[in-house]
């Protein structure tokens, strides 16, 4: 209700949320299991400076890049995900991720020596 007892506030409608274009987005699980010593956390805090560097923080290959808190994936950390790709990396140090800057973001392929799973594959031990 309102202030005026003979009128009642409509509700209010939620702001529709906006998002400038990517091409891709990084996922880097930054949970305490992933990554004990911190290292996830700073992984994700160099990403602005790597992207800028690479041209990757604007244009048609802009790279969008969010903190996730758990992929259930506890082993291996850091661990990153580049969707729409599906391709999942793991043990991704500063050094591997210059690699996957590189080769995945800016050019398209993957970097298999640190993929773990790539979706649309059948894993390893899967009986598909």
């Amino acid at each position: 209700m309102s202030t005026d007892d003979n009128t009642i506030d409509a509700p209010t409608q939620p702001v529709k949320p906006k998002i400038g274009s990517y091409h891709r987005h990084l996922l880097v699980c930054t949970g305490p299991r992933c990554s004990e010593d911190g290292s996830s956390q700073a992984l994700f805090d160099s990403l602005n400076d790597k992207f800028k560097a690479s041209g990757l923080n604007a244009g048609p290959l802009r790279v969008k890049r969010s903190r996730v808190s758990c992929f259930a994936a506890c082993k291996g950390g850091p661990i990153v995900c580049v969707q729409p790709d599906g391709t999942w990396y793991y043990n991704v140090t500063p050094q591997n991720m210059d690699r996957i800057i590189d080769q995945h973001l800016c050019h398209g392929k993957a970097v298999d020596d640190l993929v773990f799973h790539q979706a649309g594959e059948a894993a390893d031990g899967d009986n598909a």
